[in-house]
């Protein structure tokens, strides 16, 4: 079955044939080789699909690293496969990933959007975006018992446990959202628009966001972003200071 192509199709109402939510996309990318051995190495047959849907999200969150350093704006970097071969990545490729392992075991599954203050960052980070403000915070939302589930597996546990958060939780059931609070009370993530769920991810509206928010960070002539390597370095600096 060929890709999907996305027209800047939002949000779908949920009675909207499911088949779609099954299909390979261009980022979502649930027919790839590595993808599907991932997919069948990590899903049980016998059991249900939130059994296995939670088993993906738990592997996609403590597996592949958060780094919001590894940020590129190339599609290509986005992918689903991309983010399995380089094993770490930011919150938009780790929502895509999860998507597309869930697609590949039969469970419907497609990619949300909203802007939040992220609490958890460093300064070279905060300086180089010129806001607190992630514009497209992605999150994936998979189909399960009836109704569209959002889970958000972008903090890895050793990461959390830096910061002094509780790594976030999902049992299937519920919508897994970021705290508003960490462990010691602090303000942590506040939501501030939600710009629905996708088939794919918009790769042209994110990026034209990118590019007015982050001027310095996104311009090929200025950008500002540090290194990926940079970015564990960069948090045990500000983390012993805490």
């Amino acid at each position: 079955m060929p890709p999907l192509n996305l027209h800047d199709e939002k949000t779908m109402d949920a009675t909207t044939d499911l088949d779609i939510y099954l299909r390979p996309s261009t980022c979502i990318n649930s027919d790839s080789l590595v993808i599907q051995a991932l997919s069948r190495a990590l899903v049980e047959p016998n059991l249900p699909p939130l059994d296995n849907a939670v088993a993906l999200y738990y592997w996609v969150r403590d597996n592949i690293r958060y780094n919001p350093y590894s940020v590129e704006r190339s599609q290509k970097a986005l992918m689903a496969s991309h983010t399995v071969e380089t094993g770490e990545a930011w919150c938009v490729p780790k929502a895509v990933l999860l998507a597309a392992l869930c697609r590949a075991a039969g469970i419907p599954a497609r990619v949300g959007f909203a802007d939040v203050r992220n609490h958890l960052s460093t300064e070279r980070l905060r300086a180089a975006m010129g806001t607190d403000v992630f514009y497209f915070h992605g999150y994936s939302a998979i189909y399960l018992n009836g109704r569209w589930v959002k889970a958000t597996p972008a903090f890895n546990p050793s990461l959390c446990q830096k910061f002094g958060l509780r790594p976030l939780e999902f049992n299937g059931l519920e919508d897994s959202l970021y705290h508003e609070f960490d462990s010691a009370g602090n303000r942590h993530m506040e939501y501030l628009l939600d710009r629905g769920e996708f088939l794919d991810v918009p790769y042209d509206e994110l990026i034209a966001v990118y590019q007015k928010h982050y001027p310095a960070l996104f311009d090929e002539k200025t950008q500002t972003l540090p290194h990926a390597s940079d970015w564990l370095g960069d948090v045990a600096r500000e983390t012993s200071r805490q």
